[in-house]
């Protein structure tokens, strides 16, 4: 028997088996929450557990809108919109703003600077002005002269201040798209983890993995094939860690007559990633699984083995040839992999 509610507009929640699924669309993505109901000795406890339990997913849910809503540089009237359209000077902004802008400058100088939101002008140069994800490089936007970005060689001065939430973005305009997923799938799970030791909290590949799946066992998470494949490329089982993946089988298409790709190397302002389609992490913390996959695609095929080592990262990548690798750590979640 299921029972259906939706709340939040068009976000749905369903009672299933031993589950509470929680289902909507934000941030161009179908965010899925699946959270297990514990075991109850009368029918009344299992009822009031539900209904907790459909509280957090709501609550949960209404993260991923609320980090689009103030954080997209696609709305106009965002606040991270806001602030874009002065970058020299100091803004007062929403604490989830203040948050997500600090983590990127944190993220920032733990990549050494191969995670950058300031490529921002770089993407828009090459035609990534919509929040429609490309999905094939038939997709043809205007040529124009090759714009790197200015700042090449400049550090990024960020100040903020936690007391005021007011942030100063050091004259650049910035794209909070490569860590904004992973921030709030961390959010949503810290919210789910309040009454649950149990769930998944999944959004357009990202995921956090926390406890044990319906059938008392790890979660089990496939690598989709980036060539676009029906099946994975591998199958991991997780608990209590976040799955992130960067590929270039979305958002690619040509600018001009050069293919191109979202996926920018602020060292160079180009698609970066050379003979790689796709890296996937794993980390305890979803949003720093999402940077860590970027700064590791950026390496490329010969540079992602040694910086994955040097930062004691979790990593599988696929080349460009369909060959998969992945650090030793790696091999200890996967339980298939594609011959």
């Amino acid at each position: 028997m299921s029972v259906d509610r939706t709340t939040l507009g068009d976000d749905l929640i369903v009672v299933e088996g031993d589950e509470v699924l929680g289902s909507s669309l934000a941030m161009t993505s179908h965010i899925n929450l699946r959270v297990v109901i514990p075991g109850s000795s009368s029918v009344r406890g299992r009822v009031e557990a539900i209904e907790v339990l459909e509280r957090a997913v709501g609550d949960a849910l209404s993260i991923f809108h609320d980090v689009e809503r103030i954080c997209s540089r696609f709305i106009a009237t965002s606040p991270l919109s806001v602030v874009n359209a002065e970058p020299t000077r100091q803004h007062v902004v929403p604490e989830l703003l203040f948050d997500a802008v600090t983590e990127s400058f944190a993220a920032y100088l733990e990549t050494g600077a191969r995670f950058d939101p300031r490529v921002l002008a770089n993407l828009v140069a090459l035609g990534y002005s919509t929040s429609l994800p490309f999905e094939s490089s038939d997709v043809v936007t205007a040529s124009g002269p090759r714009v790197h970005r200015s700042w090449t060689g400049s550090p990024w001065r960020f100040r903020g201040d936690r007391g005021s939430h007011s942030i100063h973005l050091d004259g650049f305009p910035i794209d909070l798209g490569g860590i904004g997923k992973g921030l709030a799938v961390r959010w949503a799970s810290e919210r789910l983890a309040v009454t649950s030791d149990d769930f998944l909290v999944e959004a357009g590949g990202d995921c956090y993995c926390a406890g044990r799946s319906p059938d008392d066992e790890p979660w089990r998470v496939g690598i989709e094939d980036p060539r676009g494949g029906s099946d994975p490329v591998a199958v991991l089982s997780i608990s209590d860690r976040g799955v992130a993946t960067s590929s270039t089988r979305l958002r690619r298409w040509n600018s001009g007559t050069t293919p191109v790709h979202h996926l920018i190397d602020p060292r160079t302002g180009d698609p970066g990633g050379e003979g790689l389609v796709a890296v996937t992490t794993v980390d305890r913390d979803p949003a720093r699984a999402e940077v860590w996959s970027k700064a590791l695609f950026l390496e490329g095929a010969d540079g992602i083995a040694g910086l994955a080592r040097e930062n004691d990262a979790d990593a599988l990548w696929i080349r460009s040839d369909g060959s998969v690798r992945y650090t030793e750590s790696f091999a200890d979640i996967i339980t298939w992999a594609a011959p």
